[in-house]
Parts: C-alpha cells; sequence; structure tokens
C-alpha cells in the first residue's frame, strides 16, 4: 500500500461497498476536480469490483461534455463550478453506466479561485435510479488543494453511504 493510500478513509469506502451490495446497486463517479480520488479510494478495496462499475474523470469542459453528456448551455450559464453542472455530471454518469447510484463533483481545489467561486467550493451531485437528483455545495475553504481533494473524496463518500442507508 502506498503512503497516500493511508490517507483515504478506506473505512468510509469498505461500509459504502458494503451498503451498495447489499442494496444490490452499482457505483458510478463523476470527477472534476478530484482526478479520479474518489473511484480510486473505492478500488483501493480488495473485491470492489463486484459493485464499482466505472468511474469518468471529466477534468476539461470538454470531457464533461464528450463523455457524460453536460450541456454546453448549462456550462456557458453556470460554469463548471455550478451545482447545474454536477447535478448533469451525476446524471450523466447514472444514464451512461450499468450503475443504479453515481455521484459528481466538480470544484476550485486551489490554489486560487475568484470572489466569486473561491477556493474550497465544491459543488456534489448524487443521482440514484427513480430518485431525485441530490445536489449541494460545500465550502471547505482554502485547505490547499490536497485538502480540499482529500475533503471532497470523504464528502461525496458520506453522500453515498446516506443514499445507500435510505
Amino acid at each position: 500500500m502506498s503512503a497516500h493510500a493511508t490517507t483515504l478513509p478506506l473505512a468510509l469506502a469498505e461500509e459504502v461497498l458494503a451498503l451498495a451490495r447489499t442494496a444490490g446497486l452499482m457505483i458510478a463517479t463523476a470527477e472534476s476536480c478530484t482526478g479520479g480520488l474518489i473511484v480510486g479510494t473505492l478500488t483501493e478495496i480488495p473485491g470492489s469490483s463486484d459493485v464499482v462499475d466505472r468511474g469518468y474523470v471529466t477534468y476539461s469542459n470538454t470531457a464533461k461534455r464528450e463523455m457524460i453528456g453536460v450541456s454546453p448551455v448549462t456550462l456557458a450559464e453556470h460554469g463548471a463550478v455550478s451545482e447545474q453542472v454536477a447535478q448533469e455530471m451525476a446524471e450523466g454518469a447514472l444514464a451512461k453506466s450499468m450503475a443504479g447510484i453515481a455521484v459528481a463533483v466538480t470544484g476550485i481545489a486551489g490554489p486560487g479561485g475568484s470572489e466569486h467561486k473561491p477556493e474550497g467550493r465544491v459543488c456534489f451531485g448524487l443521482a440514484r435510479k427513480g430518485a431525485v437528483t441530490v445536489v449541494e455545495t460545500v465550502e471547505f475553504g482554502p485547505l490547499g488543494r490536497a485538502g480540499v481533494r482529500g475533503a471532497t473524496v470523504e464528502h461525496a463518500l458520506e453522500m453515498l453511504r446516506s443514499a445507500l442507508r435510505t
């Protein structure tokens, strides 16, 4: 196991996988600011392939459009870091996969940001077949790039856990 892997929320990932197994659901992710860290954390657990379907790393707006069908109009009107884009990312990952639940993240990991979209702002989307998509924005603040990305992974896994418990 790498030094990085020891910092991952592996107990939480194990719980998410167990809940997905119980629910009979596959998981998909659509990730921008985390660059695949969410699906990477889930797949750090041996045997995860029975419930992890796929992860989309859609760092660029082109990737968001081409891979998971985010609307160019949504991107133009709201920007990549928005609840509207997070919703379309989650719904697109769900539609283009074998998953029954999908989580999406898009945000400003830093350094930098702007007055309107500060460092540490991350928008989340969670889509589940037969349910209304849940979106939320979390202001993690200027935790530094690794801090924001780590907090985002943990929050996304918490969202999956919460949804899979219901």
